[in-house]
């Protein structure tokens, strides 16, 4: 895990945007794991979903999204930045958060400023607390990790209810407080984006690609330019699973068969060997005995 974070670190000194795919369970886990990706993101909204079958609404506890934490940062070679809700309570619950997360493999932990219980980003209703209440979680959770490689990410969900100049103002606090990287969540246009980049030239930003969501999907290019660091994904792939689940259910539904099913399917073979068969396999050939 140290050689992640420095790894992580070392990735955002260097030009150019850093994508971060979303994986939300173990499959999209070992699938994205090996393509290369500079960092993988754990999505709070996919890892709820897939975890609980429930919404990211602060029902998620922190005992379920470390054990997450764990289980993905453990297999994965890349550097996993994971979601980290609120901190789960207050200052004493971030500071056990930041060491979980820390001991748990992530390369960075994100905490947002919303109130209790939390909602997902990009849904309306979104409340958020104090500035100086969040400040404080900040510091908390700077003093708690004993890696400085291990980032602290710093998410305002103001824009929505309280408009950006306000986001804008809790990024610089936040920034102040000892954030390695500033999520300003949910800007609505373009515009709105460049002036984040402008605002904060350097300060690593993250841009949050949600489809459909409140901001605006932009080209790799075009992040670049105004300024963002790390541009997250957190649904794409869940969003697209879920759609050829849907049409497979459907087929079944109306056929009884899978013949002719309307999705090209994956590979059974091809699963086996991302799932780790090969390496059962290749363990029975040498100490299982046969009869």
């Amino acid at each position: 895990m140290t050689t992640q974070r420095t790894l992580f670190n070392e990735r955002l000194k260097k030009p150019g945007l850093i994508v971060a795919p979303g994986v939300y369970e173990m499959v999209s886990l070992r699938l994205a794991d090996r393509m290369n990706f500079d960092a993988l993101y754990m999505t709070g909204y996919g890892t709820v979903a897939s975890l609980l079958g429930l919404p990211d609404a602060g029902l998620a506890t922190y005992s379920d999204m470390v054990g997450r934490v764990t289980a993905m940062a453990g297999m994965a070679k890349t550097p996993l930045i994971a979601d980290g809700d609120t901190g789960y309570g207050g200052l004493l619950n971030v500071r056990h958060t930041i060491r979980g997360y820390e001991a748990a493999g992530a390369v960075a932990i994100q905490l947002e400023d919303q109130e209790f219980p939390k909602k997902c980003g990009h849904t309306p209703g979104r409340r958020v607390i104090p500035m100086e209440d969040m400040v404080k979680k900040i510091e908390v959770a700077v003093a708690s990790r004993t890696d400085p490689n291990f980032k602290i990410i710093a998410r305002t969900d103001a824009r929505t209810t309280l408009g950006l100049d306000e986001a804008l103002r809790r990024g610089e606090a936040y920034a102040r407080a000892g954030a390695d990287i500033l999520f300003i969540e949910s800007p609505e246009t373009e515009l709105e984006m460049k002036r984040i980049g402008q605002t904060f030239p350097n300060h690593p930003l993250i841009a949050n690609m949600v489809e459909k969501g409140r901001t605006p999907i932009l080209p790799k290019a075009a992040l670049e330019q105004l300024g963002f660091k790390i541009a997250i994904f957190p649904v794409t792939a869940l969003l697209a699973s879920v759609q050829a689940m849907t049409k497979v259910y459907d087929h079944f539904k109306d056929s009884g068969s899978s013949i002719d099913n309307p999705v090209e399917l994956y590979d059974f073979a091809d699963l086996s060997k991302l799932m780790g068969f090969e390496d059962v396999w290749e363990f029975e050939k040498r100490f299982v005995e046969t009869k």
